[in-house]
């Protein structure tokens, strides 16, 4: 039965989507509107102040976990930078750049698997300042090469966040699946969204690649791209930082440069393996994961910050965890509550945050106001798929490609069962939406921006260019999604 609750979470929800719309934030809309429904709902202003509060700590205890993983990886990051170690990584593929055309899909592939990793924000100055310079050089546009590195770190490997698993925990809490499911399917989503528009970028700016024995001027007056003054210096002046370490220090930084990559390696084949081989392992979905890669960069935190001294050590290992936590807190913090409102739409968290007794049943506002309607919703796969896709592209639009997950994710519980369709499915092609969009490709107010400044090059050019091969990767993604599942 419909309520005046149930109305009030409508008008909210609808609000919500208006201001994503204007590209504004919408952790106003989200707490007032759960303060709004609490009071509603219980009768009395009192339930509203405990249905804030109770939102976002119900959020915060589900989602902690991807605040420590950040942490970690963010961290460990740190740590590696402290030695030189994040550069001896990155050094040996800039031998692999020897014309304009190979340096493009280097770039892709580089940014893809350090963002897996270690998410694309932190990885995004470590290739911009060690591998602009040798691409733009052997004849790569700055702009192709600030495509590549969007689409791949930004796109492709940030909506699929495989390793870490925290954009499909997102999308999976919200729509009352099982975490591996959505990751699965995002990635193989991902795969295809990235494919198809790091190519497409590619065609775009094939001609314009110049020889690499060209002169750089004759290129600028030819294509009207400069080579910004930033990516221009030579690739030795930002290694040489490296060589005047210590020497103690400057051994170990070798050595974690071999070490970490590995270690990396062996935690993608040990998930793998699980997952596929099965054994007394098990799978590693969700926390599982996530503790799995967190604990191994703990330990890798524990050895790179001893390189100093055992003493250091133990007052470096806080700075850099206080760092990764501030980082954590600044990407994921605004989510919290919008995350909270929308579990409330949950009957699996909507008990707790309404704080009702044991034997009430609890109101599940989503799923009630979806089947109310449900006569009036086409029962095609097709359009359903392709509205959860439009509506994620819009929750980007404000800037954080995560904050949109869990209406998407919640949309996709309640909108599945009216067209027979799997939750997981829609919610993995909601994640490509919002991801894609306000992860950092299609606008220009979110961490497109580092990208452009690295490669010199305009951020609202880089966002224009980018819009039509990503808009035909994930309709091309969305089209498979429903083809194959």
């Amino acid at each position: 039965m419909i309520t005046l609750s149930h109305v009030m979470y409508a008008l909210v929800t609808v609000a919500v989507i208006v201001v994503m719309l204007f590209r504004r934030g919408v952790v106003i809309p989200t707490l007032a509107g759960t303060f709004l429904v609490g009071w509603v709902y219980k009768g009395d202003i009192i339930s509203g102040f405990k249905a804030v509060y109770n939102a976002n700590l119900t959020a915060a205890k589900e989602l902690f976990t991807i605040f420590l993983i950040i942490t970690f990886m963010v961290a460990l990051l740190a740590s590696l930078r402290d030695i030189g170690a994040d550069r001896r990584m990155i050094r040996p593929i800039q031998k692999l750049i020897v014309n304009g055309h190979v340096a493009f899909f280097v770039l892709a592939i580089v940014t893809y698997v350090i963002s897996l990793f270690f998410w694309p924000t932190p990885a995004v100055p470590l290739i911009g300042a060690l591998l602009f310079p040798a691409a733009i050089r052997v004849g790569l546009p700055p702009m192709a090469a600030a495509m590549a590195v969007a689409l791949a770190g930004q796109g492709m490997a940030l909506s699929s966040d495989y390793v870490m698993q925290i954009a499909p925990m997102l999308s999976a809490k919200g729509a009352g699946v099982s975490t591996g499911l959505v990751a699965d399917k995002a990635m193989v989503l991902s795969l295809i969204t990235g494919g198809v528009s790091i190519m497409g970028a590619y065609l775009m700016h094939r001609k314009a690649i110049r020889k690499a024995d060209a002169p750089v001027a004759a290129h600028e007056q030819e294509t009207g791209n400069s080579v910004p003054t930033l990516v221009s210096r030579d690739f030795a002046e930002a290694a040489a930082a490296v060589e005047t370490l210590p020497p103690n220090v400057l051994k170990w930084s070798k050595v974690f440069s071999i070490l970490v990559p590995l270690s990396m390696l062996a935690v993608m084949i040990v998930m793998a393996a699980s997952k596929f081989g099965g054994g007394a392992m098990g799978g590693f979905e969700g926390g599982d994961g996530a503790a799995f890669i967190g604990g191994v960069a703990v330990i890798l935190l524990i050895l790179s910050c001893t390189v100093f001294s055992k003493v250091a050590a133990l007052d470096k290992i806080s700075d850099h965890l206080t760092e990764g936590f501030v980082f954590a807190f600044k990407a994921m913090g605004p989510v919290i509550p919008i995350a909270g409102f929308f579990f409330l739409g949950n009957a699996d968290f909507s008990k707790s945050v309404l704080s009702l007794g044991e034997n009430v049943t609890a109101p599940a506002f989503l799923y009630d106001l979806v089947m109310s309607v449900q006569y009036a919703i086409p029962s095609n796969g097709f359009f359903t798929a392709f509205g959860i896709l439009i509506i994620g592209i819009i929750a980007g639009l404000e800037g954080s490609g995560f904050s949109g997950l869990p209406l998407t994710g919640s949309l996709s519980g309640a909108l599945a069962p009216t067209v027979g369709m799997d939750p997981s499915t829609l919610a993995a092609i909601g994640q490509m939406g919002s991801v894609w969009s306000g992860g950092g490709t299609l606008i220009a107010w979110s961490s497109l921006v580092a990208v452009a400044g690295f490669a010199g090059v305009s951020v609202i050019d880089l966002a224009r260019k980018n819009f039509l091969p990503v808009i035909i990767g994930l309709s091309v993604a969305t089209v498979t999604a429903l083809l194959i599942w």
